[in-house]
């Protein structure tokens, strides 16, 4: 690998975690307080199916940096899709 690889790949793995991290406390805030009446549900099945397909492409490709905040990202979202569709329907049930 010559160095402008070398630079690129760091980069990229950089990218990965300070997003991936970034995400962290939404999710650590949704999980102990349970309460996601201020998430969008539109907006976090378009940001899961979205963090699906860049999973499903850095899988495509080959390209770990991608692949693996993507599928940490997806992990996190996904967790917060679910309780989000929980808070509706126990609060349809009330």
């Amino acid at each position: 690998m010559n160095v402008d690889a070398y630079f690129t790949e760091i980069i990229g793995y950089c990218a990965a975690v300070l997003t991936t991290f970034a995400f962290l406390p939404q999710a650590i805030q949704s999980w102990r307080s349970r309460d996601l009446s201020g998430i969008s549900l539109g907006m976090y099945s378009f940001f899961t199916f979205g963090v699906g397909l860049w999973l499903f492409y850095g899988i495509i490709i080959n390209k770990w940096p991608i692949i693996l905040a993507n599928a940490t990202t997806f992990v996190l979202a996904l967790s917060i899709l679910i309780l989000k569709l929980q808070h509706i329907y126990h609060h349809k049930k009330k």
